[in-house]
């Protein structure tokens, strides 16, 4: 697996379970903080990731 897919699909499953758990643990607390909050985190973080590979490929691809 190249280094490119590897890191999509790190973006793409990180993102998936910030949804997941956005979603379907709405009202869940842990003694820190909220479920939903932890899973909108990772979907931003999952976000980010994908959008900084993509950004740097076409940026490789274009040089």
């Amino acid at each position: 697996m190249t280094r490119v897919a590897r890191h999509t699909v790190e973006g793409v499953a990180t993102a998936l379970v910030g949804v997941l758990l956005w979603v379907f643990t709405d009202g869940v607390e842990t003694p820190v903080v909220t479920l939903s909050k932890v899973g909108m985190v990772l979907t931003a973080v999952g976000a980010a990731q994908l959008a900084v590979t993509l950004i740097l490929e076409l940026g490789r691809r274009r040089a």
